[in-house]
This record gives structure tokens, sequence and C-alpha cells, in this order.
């Protein structure tokens, strides 16, 4: 369904499926793209929750597409039916990271379905896999009041040794990374997941965050699928346990 028929039907009590719409924000003169699902019976009448998913490195582009091939896009073509909250999916571009402008873009995306999905602010939540999962722990360092809780998976902290710009940004030099991030997004609970066989991003740092975020008393989980290679957001998002957790949470943000 176009956005514009969407939009024209937002007065009325007429039901629709589950489905996805594609938008784009401004963010600096440059047009950055990205895809919302709408949830099903989907109406003004009330608040709903959003999500921020936040693709990987293989899903950039500017085709409005590629975010949709993995992860929580296609965990809802399956499974979205009775998915209770908007979900907003940015796409960065090539070779960049969810960070700086890019970074921007997706917090803008998310401000506009808040405003035209009547968002709920009180119930946004993160999530995001690989290159999207470090930018679940950048987008909670930069705004650490702002999402009921957060889910990484397969993200990190540190540069990788092929990829040393794959990392979260701002920690200063001399310190521990994984309390500098902890102290930060301490105040959003946070479930980790992480394949024990991860090749790509180490498992090791999930782990040391988990330690990290444990230490500074935030509320924190940590699954580590035994056996499971980089691709655990397969495993991540058929847990029957995350949603309900997830959205269990709120903070005090007006809806």
């Amino acid at each position: 369904m176009a956005a514009s028929l969407l939009l024209g039907l937002a007065g009325t009590t007429q039901a629709a499926d589950a489905h996805f719409v594609a938008s784009e924000v401004t963010v600096n003169g440059h047009h950055y793209p990205f895809q919302v699902f709408v949830p099903a019976d989907w109406t003004p009448d009330r608040a709903w929750p959003v999500v921020l998913f936040l693709h990987g490195s293989g899903e950039r582009g500017s085709d409005n597409q590629a975010q949709l091939k993995q992860g929580l896009p296609p965990w809802l073509e399956k499974h979205g039916a009775d998915f209770p909250a908007v979900v907003v999916a940015p796409q960065a571009p090539n070779d960049t990271l969810w960070n700086g402008e890019v970074e921007r873009a997706a917090m803008a995306a998310l401000e506009k379905s808040i405003s035209t999905y009547h968002g709920d602010r009180s119930r946004l939540y993160l999530t995001g896999l690989s290159m999207g999962g470090y930018g679940v722990w950048q987008v909670a360092v930069d705004h650490p009041h702002v999402f009921a809780a957060a889910a990484p998976v397969c993200g990190g902290i540190l540069g990788l040794d092929d990829e040393p710009e794959l990392k979260v940004n701002g920690v200063p030099a001399g310190v521990d990374p994984y309390a500098w991030v902890a102290n930060r997004v301490k105040p959003t609970p946070v479930w980790i997941f992480h394949g024990s066989l991860d090749d790509q991003v180490p498992p090791a740092d999930s782990r040391a965050m988990y330690k990290a975020l444990t230490k500074a008393g935030g509320e924190v989980r940590f699954t580590e699928f035994p056996g499971v290679n980089h691709g655990s957001w397969v495993p991540t998002y058929d847990s029957p346990a995350l949603w309900p957790w997830m959205f269990s949470h709120r903070t005090g943000g007006a809806g």
C-alpha cells in the first residue's frame, strides 16, 4: 500500500494487513531512504510501540530494499501478522557506518515515523545486526534515555583487524572501552545476542560488554548461541522471549 493511500486512511477505521511503506528523510541536503513496517489494523486512535532496526554491512546502498533482506524484516514477513509495533528500517549508504550523519538520518527516520504513525515515546526500542549491532551500541551511547530497551545482535565495541573503522566512536584514549560504553548505555536495558563460533565479529566483545554492564549496574541479559557462526540474527529473532521482554520496558517519554 502506498504511503499516500495509507495516510488517506488515517482518519478512518478501515483495517489493513501488515505491510512495509517506503519513505525518506533529508539530512544536510542528503536523502536517506527507509522502510516502515506498519502493523495489521494500525489506527491513529492509540499510540504504538516503535522499533528501530539497523541492518548489516551487506545491506548498504540506496535502493531502499536491501535492508529488508536479513534479520528482522524477513522475520516480519513470516511472523508479522500479529506483531504489535511499527518498525523503522533505514538504509545506510555504501561505505558508511551507523555513526555521524548516517546515525542522525536513522534517528530522523525514527522521528518521522513516530509522528506519522502515532508512536509512543515511552515505548521506543532498538535492535540491529552485525554492523547494525555496532550501531545499536553507538546509538545507545549517544541517546541513553531515548530507548526503553535494546537488543544488539553479533555486534561489538572495538574495531576489527580487517575493518578498524567499525567500532563505537567517542571512546576516549586510555580508558576501558567496555566500562566507558556501559556507563553511558546502562539507563537502557540491553539483551545481547551472539553466536559462539562467530568468525567475523568476536563474541568476546559481547561477553566483555555483558560483564561491564553487569558491573555498572545496568539491566542486561546475554544469550550466546552454541555452534552458531555470524548469522545469529536468525535464532535471535526466533527467540520467543525477546519481544515480550523488549515490550515490557518503558521510559518516561510522553506518548
